[in-house]
Formats: structure tokens, sequence, C-alpha cells
């Protein structure tokens, strides 16, 4: 099931403006501004097969999510990124799990430039986190993956 594609070639080669479009990233992974976030390492979720695609959203909870719930012993960080490519709905979150795509997450199988980092974020309670690993882990051992894999 493919989501709706989003064009963002016509902002690639723009400077970043006060009514750009902000995209973030949630990881663990350590990166500077002007490295490229690419497809073909270990995806976070699912059954860990090298990733085809690479995710961003427009909203901050949605990206302190990715930190929150990324494999790996590093600090949880936020980027913002810029697309170099198209973005399209992921997959994972809309059409009858979460109508209209709320959480504005999106994936890419073209890289995403870092241009930022948020260094000052609010995450979730453990106890909430504690929950979201354990149904991620239920739905993994009941054969429920990914429509990103």
């Amino acid at each position: 099931m493919k989501g709706k594609e989003t064009n963002t070639e016509e902002n690639t080669n723009k400077s970043a403006t006060p009514f750009a479009q902000t995209y973030f990233h949630g990881t663990k992974v350590d990166l500077k501004v002007g490295d490229l976030i690419e497809v073909g390492f270990n995806s976070n979720f699912g059954q860990r097969n090298n990733a085809k695609f690479i995710f961003l959203t427009a909203t901050l909870d949605a990206a302190i999510w990715g930190a929150e719930l990324a494999v790996g012993g590093g600090r949880e960080r936020i980027y913002l990124v810029e697309p170099t490519g198209r973005i399209e709905d992921d997959p994972d979150l809309i059409d009858n799990r979460f109508p209209g795509n709320p959480s504005k997450s999106y994936r890419s199988s073209e890289p995403f430039r870092v241009v930022g980092e948020v260094t000052f974020w609010q995450g979730h309670p453990t106890e909430q986190v504690d929950a979201m690993k354990a149904a991620l882990e239920k739905l993994k051992n009941q054969g429920i993956n990914s429509l990103n894999e």
C-alpha cells in the first residue's frame, strides 16, 4: 500500500525560510550538520532488516517516539532534516490505523540532510515508553510486521 507522495524537489535547492516545512528525525545515532541519513542500514524496528526506507516527521512528538524507541545504547537525539527527494506517507501510520496521518510521519528511499539538532526536548514518561515497547514486542511475536520492510 503506497502513501501519498509529497514532492519536495522545489524545496531542496532553496535556502530555508521562516515558512519552510520543518522535519524531524529521532534516533540514537550521533550525526553532524551536513551528514546524510540514508537507506541501507539495519532498521530500528520490525525484523531489523536492511532498511529500504528512512523516516521523518513534521511533529516533534513523533520524532521523540522515534528517538525513544530506536535500538542501541547511544543518547536519544532529534535532528532537523531536509529531504533530498520525494517523501510519502508512512503506511504503518495511516489509513485504518490513524486516518489522515495525524503524526505527519513520512518515509523515503532518498537521503535526508541533517540541518540542525533539537537539543532541549521533553521525553515521554518511562511507563509510557515501556508500554509502547511491550506493545511493539507483542505485535512482533504475533507476526505482525511493518509495512516498511
